[in-house]
């Protein structure tokens, strides 16, 4: 059966500001990029989490807007708080079943884009090192005595003037998966301190670069340079789909600089 790919383009609600300052007047709609009778999948935009928080939550949740737009709805998987992309929801316990088998199966696969510092030449590079969260839950570390398995392979797609774009197709879903991995690979994703990751700024990219007297130059992006690109399962009836994430405003400026400036 042929693979059948859905995209919707970027809307005005696919602007990150608008999701960070607007968190509870996300219309869902605006994000939905694929719906049939078992399942949806979102654009899910960043620094908007995917469940409740532990913590006092101010910000809301994919979840929770979900939850309004149909009560059925259950995630099958998560995103990092700044992670946008494809994010899949079942809309009934069979449909939830079906896909979350898959992902056990490891069926299901993700492809990220990442935008990391330096320059790499990466080409179906798997990186299989064990992980570890810390003990206060926010982060992780390479542990080869006590850490899960966890593997992902690495596929340069472009090549800047000091950055690369990279895709990461993990294997296995631990947390922080991608973006330690590619900082063992000296490749940290930008924006990313936590693992080594630097801000991009445009004066980097542009030879002539005049600053405005009395401001700050301020990163490229201002969060963690890393987008679910697309979401590949089966549906109910066995027929595969890929479903494509696009870029959110800010990592879609970020490409566009790269690629007029970085080049």
């Amino acid at each position: 059966m042929a693979e059948r790919i859905r995209m919707n383009g970027p809307t005005e609600a696919h602007h990150p500001d608008y999701f960070y300052n607007n968190i509870m007047k996300i219309n869902f709609k605006d994000i939905i990029i694929f719906e049939d009778e078992d399942f949806l999948v979102v654009n899910k935009p960043p620094h908007l989490a995917t469940l409740d928080e532990r913590t006092a939550d101010r910000g809301g949740s994919v979840l929770r807007l979900a939850k309004e737009y149909n009560p059925d709805l259950q995630a099958a998987h998560r995103l990092d708080k700044e992670t946008s992309g494809a994010l899949a929801f079942a809309k009934n316990p069979a449909a939830y079943r079906h896909l979350a088998m898959q992902f056990e199966h490891r069926e299901v696969t993700k492809r990220y884009h990442a935008v990391v510092n330096g320059i790499h030449d990466l080409e179906g590079v798997s990186v299989y090192l064990p992980i570890l969260p810390l003990k206060n839950g926010t982060a992780v570390k390479i542990d080869r005595a006590e850490g899960k398995e966890a593997e992902t392979i690495f596929n340069t797609l472009q090549v800047y003037r000091g950055y690369t774009l990279v895709e990461c197709i993990p294997i296995t879903g631990r947390m922080h998966q991608i973006r330690v991995h590619l900082s063992c690979l000296k490749a940290p994703i930008v924006n990313d301190p936590q693992y080594g990751g630097e801000p991009i700024f445009l004066s980097s990219l542009k030879r002539k670069f005049n600053l405005k007297k009395d401001t700050e130059e301020q990163s490229l992006i201002q969060r963690v340079a890393l987008h679910a690109r697309s979401l590949s399962f089966a549906v109910m009836n066995g027929d595969p789909i890929r479903v494509e994430a696009p870029y959110p405003k800010d990592f879609e400026v970020l490409v566009k600089q790269l690629n007029k400036f970085g080049v």
